[in-house]
């Protein structure tokens, strides 16, 4: 007989999705009525594509950068990058608070990749002011991960390695 909890795993399963889904539509609309995007802020030399992001995390050396996830801590529990660590929305002033508070001690030439995912590129209200907080606090080496569509269609669905939870 099958319990109660594993009877309603498909229905939570979807709602989760579901609630992924409307906020990433709200932080688009938030992103249309704020200046500055993603891709009209962030030099690209500060960009790292997926699949280079995916040569440094498998390739065994030690200094690896420090990943932050500075989207929705929804969209980081369903999956996010092995390694990385939740920072905050980088839309909101308490996102960047927490930011702020993670890499106060770090050495400014600490690479550090940031990456959002919630929506498309052009749309993201996230990676930008993290971006710019970081390298208004003296951050030398900061990459921003290209995420052209969003995280699952760009990460997720090309097989990369995940993470769940948070």
């Amino acid at each position: 007989m099958q319990n109660v909890a594993d009877r309603f795993k498909p229905v939570r399963t979807f709602a989760l999705f579901l609630l992924s889904c409307l906020l990433s539509c709200a932080f688009a609309l938030a992103a249309r009525a704020q200046p500055g995007s993603a891709a009209s802020s962030i030099p690209t030399e500060a960009l790292i594509q997926p699949e280079e992001l995916v040569r440094i995390v498998q390739s065994g050396k030690s200094a690896k950068p420090l990943i932050l996830q500075v989207g929705s801590n929804v969209l980081y529990a369903q999956a996010h990058i092995p390694g990385c660590e939740y920072a905050g929305a980088g839309s909101t002033e308490s996102g960047r608070q927490q930011l702020r508070k993670r890499v106060d001690a770090l050495p400014r030439n600490q690479l550090i990749v940031l990456y959002c995912g919630c929506c498309p590129w052009s749309h993201c209200p996230n990676v930008n002011p993290a971006y710019q907080e970081l390298r208004a606090m003296g951050f030398t080496k900061v990459w921003v991960l290209y995420i052209a569509s969003n995280f699952g269609t760009d990460w997720v669905d090309k097989g990369y390695p995940i993470a769940k939870g948070g």
